[in-house]
């Protein structure tokens, strides 16, 4: 009797640390191609516009509310009259501002992410099938929908987690260690599903997700620190989707690669 018996390799051999930083070095080298240059300019467009209609119209509100809400904080007040006595500044003048900022920039920001990852993603994708990852087989389903919702939970519960968790804000580390979560949650979450679902089939899916999670937040939490630094925030969405897309397809061919079919 013949029967066929599907074994895959260890793959701790061939993935990890170093799929990532060659996921990295490709995203750089197809990032100066001049359609991916191109594809910079739609999230940006989107985020900027976000963020000039957020302030437009919630910049006011917002920042009487929480000078509202600054003069009940017993020990904030006291600092802040200490630090006017003394000729200094007012505590309150600056950190209203910057808490109304930080409550409404990464909300524009978020809405650049989801219009990378919705409509930018299969730009992106397209460009590398037809140079780095030739012939590999396009076997997702339903994939418009499928992106669609997972950029909309995704967004939302980014906003939510943000707003809730901004009062641990003032307990350091936690102003520089949330926006990091944040950001590589949303990252994560919501790249690497659009950067598998067009060529990966659910079962491919769930085995890549499962065997290559850390590296997958690893990569986020590397793009959420370099996200903090505001001269980055241009080619962020663009770049976040080649690396993504890099890694996940080059992580399918390798699984399809190692399929060994032993008679």
């Amino acid at each position: 009797m013949t029967h066929q018996d599907l074994t895959l390799r260890d793959p701790r051999t061939a993935h990890g640390l170093a799929l990532v930083g060659q996921a990295f070095r490709r995203a750089a080298a197809s990032q100066l191609h001049p359609r991916m240059i191109a594809a910079l300019f739609l999230p940006f467009v989107i985020a900027f516009l976000g963020a000039v209609v957020l302030l437009w119209f919630f910049w006011q509100p917002l920042t009487g509310w929480l000078d509202q809400e600054a003069s009940s904080w017993g020990l904030f007040n006291t600092i802040d009259g200490w630090l006017v006595a003394v000729g200094l500044f007012s505590l309150k003048l600056w950190l209203v501002p910057l808490l109304a900022a930080g409550l409404l920039l990464p909300m524009a920001g978020i809405l650049g992410l989801v219009i990378a990852a919705v409509f930018v993603m299969p730009i992106v994708l397209r460009h590398l099938e037809h140079r780095e990852y030739r012939g590999l087989n396009r076997q997702g389903r339903n994939t418009t929908a499928l992106g669609v919702w997972n950029a909309i939970w995704v967004g939302l519960l980014f906003c939510l987690g943000w707003l809730v968790t901004m009062p641990l804000w003032l307990i350091p580390p936690m102003a520089l260690v949330l926006p990091v979560f944040w950001w590589a949650f949303a990252l994560n979450r919501m790249l690497r599903v659009d950067a598998m679902i067009e060529h990966a089939s659910a079962a491919e899916r769930r085995l890549l997700w499962r065997r290559h999670n850390r590296q997958l937040w690893l990569i986020a939490a590397c793009l959420a620190v370099v996200n903090l630094i505001p001269l980055f925030w241009l080619v962020m969405p663009v770049f976040s989707a080649l690396v993504y897309a890099h890694f996940c397809l080059e992580a399918i061919r390798r699984l399809r690669a190692e399929t060994v079919i032993d008679v």
